[in-house]
Order: C-alpha cells, then structure tokens, then sequence
C-alpha cells in the first residue's frame, strides 16, 4: 500500500493511502471468503452462496465495509509508528475512492502534538504574599477548637427564645403559591441559627421563637437556586420549633488546654496555635505565589493548538469528573442534572479550561528539552511504590513492570522537575 503524508495547518496530518486496485481484489475475495457463511439467501446451504449472488442481494458494498474494517485500522497504526507520529487527536477517515476494478483510496486527518516556544521562564514576578500572624487569627483558631469540643445540651427553660448560635430542632414545610412544593418538608430538622444552611433571611426571622411555637417565615429563593422551578420565587415556610439546644464552650484555661493538645498550660498551647498558624500561611503562601507563576507562565508559551487536540482534552476532562463524581456515589449526568447544563454546555464550558491545561504540559515540555531534565529509573521507581502505598495497591511489582504506568510516571516526574525550575526563580515583588 502506498503511503503519503502532507502536514496541513494547525498540527493537521494528512495521510493518504493507496491500495492498487489489483491488491483491493485480492482483499474483496478475502473478504468474501472470511465471511462466507454470514450471507443468508434462500435456495442455497449455508457458505455456499456465490459470490455475485451475494454481491447482487445485499449490494456490493458489503463488501468493500469488511474491506475497510480489515484494512484501514492496521494501515493506519502502521504509518503512525513509521513516521514516528505523535497523535493527539481522534483520527478522521475519508474514503477518496471504492469499487471495483478501481485503486482504493482514502485519506485520514488526525492531530499532531504542535511545538510551543517558552522564553523568559525564569524570573517571573509574582506578589508578595503576607504571612504575618495577628493575635486574632490565633484567637479565631482557638475558638474554632472551643467550638469543636462544645457541649450541646438541651435548653429546659422553656420561655427562653432563640438566638443566634443556637440549635433548633423544627418541623418545616415549605409552600409557593400556597402549594406546598417537592423537598421543602421536615419533621425534627435540626438547623444551627447563623449557619446559613438555609435560604437568605430564613434563620435571621426564627430569632425570638420559643418551644412549641409556630412561625410564617417568608423568604425568597436566590435567582439561581439550584432547583430551577423554584429560583427567583417567593416562598413561605410553615415553621414549628421542638427543641433549644445550645452550646457550652469549654473554659478558655489550662486544663482546656491539657484535654485538647499535649502541653500542660494555656500559654503553651497559644504559642503552638501561632506556630501552626504561621505554618499554614506560608504553605498557602507559597501555593498562591506558584499558581500566580504557572498563570504568567502559561501567558508565555507560544503556540497553536489543533482543535482536535482541545477536544480530546475535553473528553479526558469530562471522564475525570465522572470518576471524581462516582467517589460520591453520582454521576456526570445526574451532576449536570442538577446545575441545569446540557453536555455539550458542559463541554464548551471546559474548553478554555482544556487549552490553558494543554499549554501548561507543551510548555513545560519546551522547557524541560531546553534544560534537560531527566529521571532515573530508580525515581520512577520509587514514585510508583508510594502510590502504591497510597492507594492499596495489591499487586505493586507488575505496575513496576507496567510500560504504560512507567511512561506515564516518567512523564509526571518530569513535569515535576520542570515545574520546580521556574517556581524556585519566582521574583516576590
């Protein structure tokens, strides 16, 4: 079969291929020959039907389909690994020409990884981030820790009237309209006042209420409420209210401080909190000022990427938040369901998502060439057995063995090392 590539625009490969029409009579026959005893036609036994008899009862391009299925696919894979084709797109076949007595012709586009230019990489300003720790935000760590170990105990003074803060145990049921609309009912709901679980204004008009009391709340949904029949609309939930309970905090003293941490009086404890504190900001830090370098970074890559390539990026991406979803027991139909979008909205969406993802990993291609990045067999070893460890997995020598999880290891590691390069000359300014 005669082969011929010609590079289009954008990363585009044409390759064309031609089966002289003495070879496509060969494979007609072959065809038929394999596939003999699938023809039916009354009159004759089973894989006995002739040839022009077949070809006269269900046309003669049947034929040629089991032509193409035994052909394109193996000639197709076959000039990707001669010409040493880098595919990063679905392949896109058209059939130039079919018959008989006649050359087969056809043609397949497909996608091709494009180069991208990266200068200036190193160096790249970013803003300064602050890590000072205030004596508040110390305060506000040890009040949430308060609030974790609080006591809840039910409120036995039955004119006490609710407040913020408190837990309110409630029977609720919601109406539009005055009819009373799907998922707006509860029995012995408990709602903390201030949380904000609830609506806008919901748990601001329970202030006040008191045991066994009963309450119109009147409120209206956000304009993009999740349940579409139901945003922008005014509502009125019919409110009971059970049951007070409230929060006792522990006391702010040493002894608080023996039961929640191993240091023996308050002063310590505090000390450490600052500690963690700051630790926590300077990781945060440093991941704001990294993301804020792979934003500028990618802003530098130079290149143009085939929408063939955007596309499968995009299916890719849709596949991992299928897989994401399913941790949670749904799926990307059920998800998109809920936030009211189409796929192929969904998709679109993701699309400006999907070029920036493929920039970032040209890019640092380009740059991991420029400066020679390399990994050892021993670190692609050792990245595998730790996730490994960190999934469970059972059978940790054959993903060493693995080709496909290796490159692929190799590949990430790579993109690690790279990525280290131009974070490590971040420029604070």
């Amino acid at each position: 079969m005669n082969v011929k590539l010609e590079k289009k625009e954008n990363s585009v490969v044409e390759i064309e291929f031609t089966m002289d029409k003495e070879q496509f009579n060969v494979e007609l026959d072959k065809a038929f020959k394999q596939n003999a005893k699938k023809f039916k036609v009354p009159g004759f036994r089973n894989g006995m039907v002739p040839r022009a008899v077949v070809e006269k009862t269900y046309g003669e391009a049947i034929l040629y389909e089991y032509v193409i299925e035994n052909t394109v696919d193996e000639a197709y894979k076959t000039a990707v690994i001669e010409n040493n084709l880098d595919i990063v797109s679905r392949p896109e076949l058209d059939i130039k020409q079919i018959g008989k007595d006649k050359d087969f012709i056809f043609v397949v586009n497909v996608c091709v990884k494009p180069e991208a230019k990266v200068s200036d990489y190193k160096g790249i300003e970013v803003k300064k981030v602050s890590t000072r720790v205030t004596k508040k935000e110390v305060e506000e760590e040890i009040e949430r820790t308060r609030e974790k170990n609080a006591r809840i105990v039910t409120v036995e003074d039955k004119a006490r009237e609710l407040k913020n803060g408190d837990i309110s145990v409630i029977d609720f049921e919601g109406f539009v309209d005055e009819k009373a609309f799907e998922g707006g009912k509860a029995e012995n709901f408990e709602l903390t006042i201030g949380s904000g679980q609830f609506i806008p204004g919901f748990e601001d008009q329970m202030i006040g209420m008191k045991v066994d009391e009963e309450r119109d709340i009147n409120v209206k949904f956000p304009e993009e409420y999740h349940a579409t029949d139901l945003a922008g609309k005014d509502a009125t939930f019919k409110v009971k209210l059970h049951e007070i309970k409230e929060k006792i905090l522990p006391e702010l003293d040493d002894e608080f401080a023996k039961d929640i941490s191993e240091f023996d009086t308050l002063e310590e404890y505090r000390k450490d909190v600052n500690k963690k504190v700051k630790q926590r900001k300077e990781n945060q830090a440093k991941a704001e000022k990294e993301q804020e370098a792979i934003e500028k970074f990618i802003e530098k890559v130079e290149v143009t990427i085939p929408d063939g390539m955007i596309d499968e990026e995009v299916e890719k991406m849709v596949e991992e938040m299928n897989a994401n979803l399913s941790y949670q027991g749904l799926n990307i139909d059920q998800y998109l369901q809920y936030m009211g979008m189409s796929l192929e909205d969904y998709k679109k969406e993701m699309r400006g998502q999907a070029e920036k993802r493929i920039k970032l990993n040209l890019g640092l291609e380009a740059v991991a060439t420029q400066e020679k990045v390399e990994v050892s067999d021993e670190d692609i070893d050792t990245k595998i057995k730790e996730l490994a460890a960190q999934y469970g997995a059972k059978d940790e020598e054959s993903l060493l063995k693995n080709e496909n999880a290796r490159n692929y290891m190799k590949q990430e590691l790579i993109h690690e090392k790279t990525l280290k390069v131009i974070t490590d000359s971040i420029v604070e300014k």
